[in-house]
């Protein structure tokens, strides 16, 4: 027997090949795993509602169009009804028990007023009971026809966004049901990174793409599909988490503000613009003259909404009469605000975008940047296949641990 070959020493690949992870890489493994079984049913649906979503607004104006666009002849030589004159023309048609809530007007005539019945009741602990009724009807301008009336309450949009929302429930506490796996799930976006991290030339080869040629086993292909795509669809799955725990959480709402505002702790309060005018200045035309300085305003805006005024079953004091007007059609970081006196119709402040400092531009984005639309179709196209990278994250990483428990409790062969 040669005791030389059975006593040599291992050479320093196989050295390298028997080292065990760090402890540091070692508790990121475990806590990674832990969870990953523990929110990744979570997680799956979270993403998958939310890549669902994301063509939300081309899919809907591509099966709205004949409602979007009102086609109405010689717009150039006629007027718009005034907008109490179409509230109950819509009212008329519609014959619903609750009253209008907010109207959007867009600039360009040639497309319909949208008008919105809206009520909730925030005490409800789902989301049907917690939305009495959320229905738009598109209307022609120049004679208050209803062309189209849908029920956004039950509209498949409208449900996918309630589940990422809050899995269907109360909107008021359903966010934490959502927003604590999105929090656990930046956790494990961080240790996903610590345990892809090559630790040489050689092992990152492997780790930046497929090395497939001559693998066949279904574990391997899994595992890259895991940890490779998930590395890349990381750093926005980073951002679209944090943009969502926005809605969640008000210290993320906070801190973004924050940051991008230099250090200051409040947003600009306009609360002490209020009406002075008397009662007996308001009449029926006087929403409308609101509607008139808009648009000589902002001629080149896409739409602003106008609340209607009405009682309604949440009702809660507003400090000023102010209209929103959205810049861009495709989203809505852009927004400018007016605030006028509601009796006289006295425009009180123009808060122009440009205005804004950099956290208040921070906050106003947070949604489109969350859902992708923040420089349209091309960045919805990334948030896209992100979003389904992530729904696919929870499926191979319980297929990879499924892999080494069966792999682990394989019996051996007696030869």
């Amino acid at each position: 027997m040669d005791t030389e070959k059975v006593s040599a020493p291992l050479s320093k690949e196989n050295r390298n090949r028997k080292k065990t992870p760090g402890f540091f890489k070692k508790w990121a493994s475990r806590l990674h795993l832990w969870l990953g079984m523990a929110v990744g049913i979570l997680v799956f649906i979270i993403a998958i509602t939310g890549c669902l979503y994301v063509f939300k607004d081309e899919i809907e104006n591509q099966l709205r169009k004949n409602a979007i666009f009102h086609h109405e002849p010689s717009i150039e030589t006629k007027t718009v009804l005034p907008l109490k004159t179409l509230e109950t023309m819509v009212q008329q048609q519609c014959r619903e028990p609750y009253q209008v809530h907010w109207v959007d007007v867009p600039v360009d005539k040639k497309r319909s007023y949208q008008f919105f019945y809206y009520e909730t009741n925030p005490s409800a602990w789902n989301y049907f009971s917690e939305y009495i009724i959320y229905k738009s009807v598109y209307v022609n301008p120049f004679t208050g026809k209803v062309l189209a009336v849908y029920d956004e309450k039950n509209g498949f949009f409208n449900i996918v966004k309630i589940i990422h929302w809050s899995f269907l429930l109360n909107s008021g506490w359903g966010k934490y049901v959502t927003g604590i796996p999105v929090l656990i799930f930046l956790v494990m976006l961080i240790t996903g990174i610590i345990l892809w991290w090559p630790k040489n030339k050689k092992a990152r080869k492997q780790r930046f793409w497929f090395q497939w040629k001559n693998v066949k086993a279904w574990r391997r292909k899994n595992y890259d599909l895991h940890s490779i795509l998930g590395f890349y669809a990381s750093f926005i799955a980073l951002l679209l988490a944090i943009t969502g725990l926005f809605y969640a959480f008000a210290f993320i709402q906070n801190a973004i503000y924050f940051g991008f505002s230099g250090g200051k702790t409040t947003m600009p309060d306009f609360s002490h613009i209020t009406t002075k005018a008397p009662d007996s200045l308001r009449n029926t035309h006087t929403i409308d003259k609101m509607a008139h300085q808009v648009e000589a305003l902002y001629p080149t805006a896409f739409s602003y909404s106008i609340d209607l005024g009405n009682e309604h079953m949440d009702d809660h004091e507003h400090p000023n009469f102010s209209i929103y007007v959205k810049q861009l059609g495709y989203s809505y970081h852009i927004m400018h605000q007016l605030i006028f006196d509601e009796n006289s119709g006295a425009l009180l402040k123009n808060y122009n975008y440009k205005e804004k400092n950099l956290g208040e531009k921070a906050v106003g984005a947070n949604y489109d940047v969350h859902v992708g639309a923040i420089l349209g179709l091309p960045t919805k196209i990334i948030a896209f296949v992100a979003s389904l990278i992530c729904a696919s994250l929870p499926v191979t990483g319980f297929l990879v641990w499924y892999g080494r428990r069966r792999k682990k409790k394989k019996p051996k062969q007696i030869v």
